[in-house]
């Protein structure tokens, strides 16, 4: 009977790590296509970025607290009425959510793309110190291997080489430090809210209450982006459902599944996503440095998933 016990807990564990690593690398992959989609529409029709973050928040929100109403009814209701939780919604959707993208838009506009990614991605590292901080541990080796080969493929990735792509100003690196910070604390702070009420009611308030405060910000509805069908279809299709409805509800997911720390290397995957859709649909220059590259972050993936129950970056520890 124990056995049979043991053999269950076990199944579970396995099936729920298998679980968070897919929809980790899902999830990625997702951003990385709206990325793709973005990066068509700025170009294309010289979309506004804040308008555009505010508009997919917004309607993914929406649409997800419908869904929330439909498989969670119960959980979802309960949080609104807990005014703690409503608080630190609130401060998960400001300072996570919201401010890793206008944060990560300004690193851009002060330096650049390439720049503010490889800038960005210490978000995942920062969790892992943090972590580590809080257990009082040191980094394990395979945890400092999965660091160096997301850092470096990124880097990679978002130079293509070379460090002359970068562009260093004073404001341009405060915003990108100010956005992996960010992207650390959306990735730390939802997880106990998660483990009580459920991934898809915790995202789905999030991302309302990031839209309702980012439309009300900018004034959104002033804007006239200009799309045709093409445009409004990438945006809906490419930026709301697949980059955060489905991007953010997997990623969450797998943060509640297999900790913060793995779902953030994980996820890196994003970078590979993106460039092989800019390679193959916006017709962007490829080289072979890019495929070292992806080679670093798929095989940061392999670093996670050979042992994923021996103790490295544990879950409970979030």
């Amino acid at each position: 009977m124990l056995k049979r016990k043991r053999w269950y807990v076990s199944a579970v564990a396995i099936s729920k790590n298998i679980r968070g690593f897919s929809f980790a690398l899902l999830g990625g992959i997702g951003w990385g296509f709206s990325g793709a989609c973005a990066q068509f529409l700025f170009s294309n029709y010289n979309a506004d970025p804040l308008w555009i973050s505010s508009v997919r928040m917004l309607c993914a929100g929406v649409v997800l607290c419908v869904l929330a109403l439909a498989i969670a009814r119960g959980p979802f209701l309960a949080m609104w009425r807990n005014p703690r939780t409503v608080a630190s919604l609130v401060f998960f959707s400001v300072f996570g959510l919201a401010a890793c993208q206008i944060t990560y838009l300004f690193a851009i506009q002060n330096s650049n793309a390439g720049t503010a990614t490889v800038i960005q991605y210490i978000g995942p590292v920062l969790v892992v110190l943090y972590l580590c901080a809080k257990g009082h541990r040191a980094p394990s080796k395979r945890e400092v291997l999965a660091i160096i080969l997301v850092v470096g493929g990124t880097y990679l990735l978002a130079t293509h080489g070379n460090p002359a792509t970068m562009v260093l100003t004073p404001a341009g690196l405060f915003w990108a430090l100010i956005s992996a910070v960010t992207y650390a604390m959306y990735s730390l702070i939802p997880r106990r809210l998660m483990l009580h009420y459920g991934s898809v009611p915790i995202v789905a308030g999030g991302l309302l209450l990031g839209g309702i405060i980012f439309s009300v910000g900018i004034q959104s509805w002033t804007v006239n982006p200009g799309f045709d069908l093409s445009g409004w279809l990438l945006l809906f299709v490419g930026l709301v459902f697949f980059g955060t409805i489905v991007g953010f509800t997997l990623y969450f997911q797998a943060v509640k599944d297999i900790g913060a720390a793995k779902t953030g290397l994980v996820a890196s995957i994003e970078t590979v996503s993106a460039t092989l859709f800019a390679v193959l649909w916006l017709g962007a220059a490829f080289s072979w440095i890019d495929i070292v590259g992806f080679i670093f972050i798929m095989a940061t993936v392999f670093v996670l998933t050979k042992h994923p129950g021996d103790g490295d970056l544990k879950p409970h520890n979030e």
